[in-house]
């Protein structure tokens, strides 16, 4: 795969012999639902055979595969209209894309309606430059290049890079683990996504500032996501929960 822009000094590309795969969901919890606890049982079963099929089913465990096997997502219907959202990542693209296909049928379409965004790994997790604190908090960026960076040069585009560089050297001075980065837009009109574990939502709104005095907006269009990190076997339970 050939990177849509070039690395910087905070990100760097996978090796190219990764296959691994986003699984971003955005889902609105259904008024009327047939779902049961029966479907319930049957996504904790299924969650638990993606997990030994080497998916990846939290936003931790892109950073520490081998210790974080508790299915996480972002209680996000605070903010949002999506009760619940986040990201898995399936070894492959094929696996991700059945992936789905299995949840929807295991009882997943009965309880919410949802939006699947699924691209390929492209930039290597970074740590945040902090002590390992509680991460509580979860937060996803969606965004596309917009008119002005289809018009930039590639002088200007490097230039570009270099001064977001400066926004996410700030972020990563806020102690926020960056999930890399992966890319959407081979069947997307977003054309990536970027993963964060934050601290509080205060967190998150001061690194934003950053980005906004870099300009880093300048070139994109983009969607936010917050929500506290809960495991999904609290989210997934039938009404009432």
């Amino acid at each position: 795969m050939t990177l849509l822009t070039g690395e910087t000094e905070v990100f760097s590309s996978q090796p190219l012999a990764s296959s691994r795969c986003v699984v971003a969901f955005l889902a609105r919890r259904q008024a009327d639902t047939l779902y049961s606890q029966q479907d319930y049982q049957q996504l904790i079963a299924l969650l638990a055979q993606l997990s030994e099929e080497g998916w990846l089913l939290s936003f931790r465990a892109m950073f520490t595969p081998e210790s974080a096997a508790t299915p996480m997502a972002m209680d996000s219907g605070f903010a949002h209209p999506w009760d619940i959202s986040g990201a898995f990542e399936a070894p492959t693209l094929s696996a991700a894309i059945a992936g789905t296909i299995r949840l929807e049928e295991a009882g997943w379409a009965k309880l919410f309606t949802t939006e699947w965004l699924i691209g390929p790994r492209e930039f290597a997790t970074v740590n945040g430059s902090g002590p390992d604190i509680p991460r509580d908090w979860g937060f996803m960026a969606f965004w596309e290049w917009n008119d002005a960076w289809c018009e930039a040069s590639a002088e200007q585009r490097v230039e570009y890079d270099a001064e977001c560089d400066v926004a996410f050297k700030g972020d990563l001075a806020l102690n926020v683990n960056i999930a890399g980065r992966h890319r959407l837009d081979w069947a997307h009109n977003w054309h990536h996504l970027g993963i964060w574990e934050i601290a509080a939502p205060e967190v998150a709104d001061r690194a934003i500032t950053g980005h906004e005095d870099a300009a880093d907006f300048m070139f994109t269009t983009s969607r936010h996501v917050i929500g506290r990190l809960r495991p999904l076997s609290e989210l997934l339970l039938p009404a009432p929960y």
